[in-house]
């Protein structure tokens, strides 16, 4: 069976990009069901599929996370990879359904795992919103804090991957991706164009889709009143071409294949190979 993907909550299970597309597996309630019931669930899971890779957002309550640890630490095993990257809600759903898309490939456990990590640079995430008071993931000046007081001000914020902050004007732009990509959107408690009608056509996007607002996204971004966005590759073959493309080493800990300087189920280091690290190979890596 294939590697399984799993979420924390439904809302970060995206439809299928494309027919390949495998089912993440949710995890629900996994913090407030009896303990023996959830460590029996993810044994069977693990059992079934061999390896899980869990995607959890950095804004889930400390007691999803705590109980994720928990489950990890009483099964002793290696089988199991918590992937936290700091990405915005609606970004880090498009990573799962990245890597959903890759656990349907002839990909390894531990490439596929440490593919959550090179493909996070090829996020481009953000959000439109009528306040920054109370946003504390994005450096946000005195000035704009001022601003953000002032009624009807909208400012356009990207979290990654350079943190950009602008008040929206005629004239307001976020730097956005130089490869062709496409982007969902999440419509919040906000009425506004500006990111399907200004900012979706200066970025290029080659294809727009809605979906609705993931339920960490307020606190994540300090506000319900907000429009989410998220550019990404939407193209499998690209997606592939990107993972196999980087040099793999044998984790000397667990055994398994992995790419980068970090095995993600285990937590050991590879041994040193006289390549270029992952950020290099990164940066000559072309997408079309």
């Amino acid at each position: 069976m294939p590697t399984a993907i799993a979420v924390t909550s439904a809302d970060m299970a995206l439809p299928p990009q494309d027919e390949r597309t495998l089912p993440a597996v949710v995890l629900r309630d996994v913090d407030r069901r009896p303990l023996e019931q959830a460590l029996a669930d993810m044994q069977t899971l693990v059992e079934h599929h061999g390896h899980v890779i869990v995607v959890c957002s950095q804004a889930a309550p400390n007691a999803v996370r705590r109980r994720l640890y928990t489950l990890r630490s009483l099964m002793e095993t290696d089988r199991i990879a918590l992937f936290q990257p700091d990405l915005p809600p609606l970004g880090l759903a498009v990573l799962a359904r990245q890597l959903r898309q890759l656990a349907s490939c002839d990909i390894s456990p531990g490439v596929l795992a440490s593919a959550g990590r090179l493909l996070v640079h090829y996020i481009h995430a953000g959000a439109l919103l009528n306040s920054v008071a109370r946003l504390d993931r994005v450096p946000v000046g005195l000035k704009s804090h001022a601003k953000s007081w002032v009624p009807g001000s909208q400012f356009g914020v990207l979290a990654h991957p350079e943190p950009q902050l602008v008040r929206i004007t005629p004239e307001a732009e976020l730097p956005g991706p130089e490869f062709g990509t496409w982007m969902l959107v999440a419509k919040g408690q906000l009425q506004s164009d500006w990111v399907t009608g200004t900012l979706a056509p200066s970025w290029k996007v080659q294809g727009l889709r809605e979906t609705p607002l993931p339920a960490e996204s307020p606190g994540w971004w300090g506000t319900g009143k907000l429009i989410e966005f998220c550019s990404y590759l939407p193209d499998l073959s690209v997606l592939y071409q990107l993972v196999t493309s980087v040099r793999r080493t044998r984790c000397h800990w667990c055994g398994i294949d992995v790419i980068g300087d970090r095995c993600v189920f285990c937590s050991a280091t590879p041994p040193v190979h006289d390549g270029p690290p992952l950020n290099q190979l990164e940066n000559r890596t072309a997408v079309g």
